[in-house]
């Protein structure tokens, strides 16, 4: 079975590094590794691929950045290609980014199954593009791979049979355990000059940072917050850029910008956090892992196991929220949490297992 492994933004490496590996130990299956570019310098991408011991992709497409319809429009055009060319028997889609999406449509249009990781989640919030990127792609998958019970759910609800789903766990935690000890031989700390307690920040969601009010209100938040506890925050180019153009200022008291960082550099420091503010959806389940406090500036999330199980509140945009529940933590009122099912680091062998039945 050759199986192309679609990967374009880094939410998606951690997500295929463990199926790869997983896959090639099978000689029945024989896995390639297909970039769309999407995220394609060497903080966003390149130094990911060297953290997670990924191989240089088979196939690189360098689609780069534009907006929504241009960039799921040129992904399309490569990949369609790339298939034409390949012979392909399943398509593998992670996540719920641009590049999930357009793979997904060429895939099914020329009638190669399609499997995808980290199927049926849902926020229920048609705004977010991830959102459209995930219910397209579920409708076109033969083989929908869920990480909770919910995911399962809202599958079912939609109409999708019983036979498609597979609830196999969650990948990005077979990343998460793997690399944990790895992670904690990094000096980060040590670099930055962070001593004692400290919070870690990011932001990069269009909701959060493409209107100044919004931003202007986490920023009002974080002001707070950083009286009480330094504040490191990694900041996107996306948020960076838009920032910029407010002309909103992040030289607050407390507050320390960095450019963004490796995957080890940062597990090291969300693992050492008193408390993680983030509007990222991985880092929601990676807190519940690392039993660390965490704060989601959005007013939703698709990963509610994390509120119900795990360390994760949403606090919204909103300034009163965002200090009311960190004030919270930093008395000593971290939220409790366990462990969902099958987050135990043996995602990708399920899910391999399930592809080699049926290749």
């Amino acid at each position: 079975m050759k199986v192309l492994n679609v990967v374009g933004a880094r939410p998606n490496f951690m997500k295929i590094a463990p199926l790869l590996r997983e896959m090639r130990r099978h000689r029945e299956l024989d896995p390639i590794l297909v970039h769309t570019g999407q995220h394609y310098d060497e903080e966003m991408s390149d130094v990911f691929f060297s953290d997670l011991e990924i191989p240089a992709p088979d196939l690189h497409l360098g689609v780069g950045s534009a907006s929504q319809a241009v960039q799921t429009a040129k992904i399309m055009i490569a990949f369609e290609q790339v298939l034409e060319k390949q012979k392909a028997d399943l398509v593998v889609v992670v996540g719920d980014v641009n590049s999930t999406l357009a793979c997904s449509v060429v895939a099914a249009k020329a009638l190669v199954p399609v499997a995808h990781v980290e199927a049926g989640l849902r926020s229920f919030d048609r705004t977010m593009p991830e959102e459209i990127n995930r219910v397209v792609t579920d409708a076109l998958s033969t083989y929908l791979f869920t990480t909770s019970r919910d995911a399962e759910e809202n599958l079912r609800q939609e109409g999708v049979s019983r036979e498609k789903i597979h609830f196999v766990g969650n990948v990005m935690i077979d990343t998460l355990l793997r690399f944990a000890e790895k992670a904690e031989a990094s000096t980060i700390r040590r670099r930055l000059g962070l001593e004692g307690d400290y919070g870690l920040l990011t932001l990069h969601r269009p909701s959060n940072v493409d209107e100044a009010e919004p931003l202007r209100r986490i920023l009002k938040g974080l002001e707070a917050v950083a009286r009480r506890i330094p504040i490191l925050f990694p900041t996107h180019p996306r948020t960076a850029r838009m920032l910029e153009e407010f002309g909103l200022s992040t030289e607050i008291p407390g507050l320390k910008t960095v450019e963004p960082l490796g995957y080890l550099d940062f597990l090291h420091l969300e693992k050492h956090a008193r408390l993680v503010l983030t509007d990222s959806g991985g880092i929601q389940e990676e807190t519940t892992v690392l039993g660390v406090p965490c704060l989601t500036l959005r007013d939703n999330t698709e990963r509610p196991v994390t509120l119900t199980e795990g360390t994760n509140v949403l606090v919204g945009n909103d300034t009163g929220r965002i200090v009311e529940e960190a004030t919270k933590i930093l008395d000593g009122g971290a939220p409790r949490r366990r462990i969902p099912d099958l987050w135990d680091g043996k995602a990708s062998e399920r899910i391999v297992e399930i592809l080699r039945r049926n290749a």
